[in-house]
């Protein structure tokens, strides 16, 4: 070794420490890497994906060959500076040498190509993989030799390979990755994957056309008032019932009978022909489930019932679609009703609007865990029938009740622009 010139023994030295920045680099951009990302540029046949993949299927190998070359390397450096201490200024620059040696590393060997890693991992990760898949194999003794003491240890610790955590989301973390995806997805597509992912949360009862506001054909009525009720009808499909909702027959797609009404061939016999038996939805079904029910019995439209079988309202495969996207039809017998915007800032809102059309329309925070309306609300609230002139806090929004009609709120003000601060533990 004394006969090495001070120059070599300084190259090599250097060289050294770019070897240990290359393994802390590569160590942290290969456990950095994005697993989802990953997999994709994989499937994609992206080379260093591919190989990097590979390479994390076994993390505990790859964590062995990367810790036994920079031990190695720092051990080597190690004794490198020694004997360039010992020939500089003898044995008291040895502790000299170490100091340096260790500010070395640290900055140049570990914080700085880690830091890198950490901020760009594919640029590290993906060339690195080039050069750990053969320099496994070629010291898999070695390294299998060290996995297999080290799984050893941890099996007496209670701990075992199997027990790692798992790559899958739950619904929550899902949630939040799609939230904190900025730029890379736009906002209209990130609510979209939000509304996907609740719609587990929401059923049918949620989106359905209450019962009292359902309008289809009485079978009973006279014929002209039914050939009126299908020529001014807003709707493609219609229940058909006798007297009441309650007995009802089925449903009939108006596609098929204006035609037959046009020529003149439509009569209530031809009429009942063309009337389909009902699909019955159980109250309480995720509005998920029942998409796929749709989907499977390849209809649109249903009538929710409750477990004594009494109807409680219509649901349809629009109203599911919408909870997705947003409204992409306009109805003006709802969107007048509902809500009208005051001068003031307020709105004055039907007593039978739905909570969760309100929350979307007016960006409000209305509690949907209980009552789906407006005057719902309002009566478990109260638990009363108010007078018009009534004020309360819903959820810390200021109402008026400005209008009632019998057992029910038939009009509200709501000031969405004055709301109060409400107390963690409140509902309301």
């Amino acid at each position: 070794m004394d006969d090495i010139p001070l120059g070599a023994l300084f190259g090599a030295l250097a060289f050294l420490i770019v070897l240990s920045a290359f393994f802390s680099g590569s160590e942290t951009g290969l456990m950095t890497l994005n697993r989802y990302r990953l997999r994709h540029l994989a499937r994609t046949r992206h080379a260093g994906a591919r190989r990097a993949q590979k390479l994390l299927e076994r993390p505990d190998r790859l964590i062995g060959l990367i810790l036994l070359g920079n031990n190695f390397v720092n051990i080597l450096a190690s004794s490198l500076t020694t004997v360039i201490a010992l020939r500089l200024g003898g044995e008291a620059a040895i502790a000299v040498g170490a100091g340096l040696l260790t500010l070395v590393i640290l900055i140049f060997a570990e914080v700085t190509p880690k830091t890198l890693a950490a901020l760009h991992p594919e640029r590290v990760a993906f060339p690195a993989a080039f050069v750990y898949a053969p320099l496994l194999w070629i010291l898999y003794p070695l390294v299998w030799m060290v996995n297999t003491v080290a799984n050893a240890l941890l099996k007496m610790l209670g701990v075992r390979q199997e027990d790692g955590t798992s790559d899958a989301l739950s619904q929550e973390e899902l949630r939040t990755v799609v939230m904190e995806a900025g730029a890379m997805i736009p906002k209209r597509h990130q609510d979209m994957l939000l509304n996907i992912i609740d719609l587990e949360k929401v059923t049918v009862e949620d989106i359905m056309v209450p019962r009292k506001e359902i309008i289809g054909i009485d079978l009973n009525d006279n014929w002209d008032d039914i050939v009126r009720q299908i020529t001014i009808s807003q709707y493609t499909r219609l229940p058909v019932f006798r007297d009441s909702i309650d007995h009802v027959v089925g449903f009939v797609h108006l596609r098929k009978v204006i035609p037959l009404l046009m020529r003149n061939k439509l009569d209530q016999e031809t009429l009942e022909g063309l009337i389909k038996e009902p699909l019955f939805i159980p109250e309480g079904t995720p509005l998920n489930r029942q998409l796929l029910n749709f989907q499977r019995e390849r209809r649109r439209i249903g009538l929710v019932v409750d477990e004594y079988g009494d109807i409680l309202g219509l649901a349809t495969l629009e109203d599911i679609l919408e909870e997705v996207v947003g409204e992409f039809t306009t109805d003006p017998a709802t969107s007048i009703r509902d809500y009208t915007p005051e001068a003031d800032g307020s709105f004055l809102v039907s007593g039978s609007a739905s909570i969760r059309d309100l929350n979307r329309a007016l960006d409000m925070e209305l509690p949907t865990d209980g009552p789906k309306t407006l005057n719902g609300m309002v009566l478990e609230y109260l638990e009363d029938i108010p007078q018009p002139g009534t004020s309360m806090l819903l959820s810390g929004y200021p109402v008026d009740i400005v209008q009632t009609r019998g057992n029910l709120v038939k009009t509200l003000r709501i000031h969405t622009n004055q709301r109060r601060p409400v107390a963690p533990e409140a509902d309301r």
